[in-house]
């Protein structure tokens, strides 16, 4: 069953290649969404696919990549329209 998250990340994830991270994380686990950064410093990421997918992308983003460091992770159920592929978006 395909399911849409909303997911924050919280921590030292900025200027730490998450978001390029993110999206290689996401076509290994076969999401589609995207990332950004927001203003407030946090990463905030759009993910949708089937349940088991979106769960191991979750998952991988507690831990981050090898320079973020995560503190806390936010997950929410969604229901925006998820566009083709996995990108990159500007910050909001």
């Amino acid at each position: 069953m395909a399911v849409v998250q909303r997911v924050f990340v919280t921590g030292k994830v900025q200027n730490t290649g998450f978001r390029d991270w993110a999206v290689r994380r996401a076509q290994e686990c076969g999401v589609t969404g995207w990332v950004r950064n927001l203003k407030d410093g946090r990463i905030e990421m759009l993910i949708a696919g089937e349940d088991d997918a979106v769960t191991a992308m979750t998952e991988a983003c507690r831990q981050g990549p090898p320079l973020a460091r995560v503190d806390h992770l936010e997950a929410n159920a969604d229901s925006e329209r998820v566009p083709k592929g996995f990108t990159k978006r500007f910050t909001a």
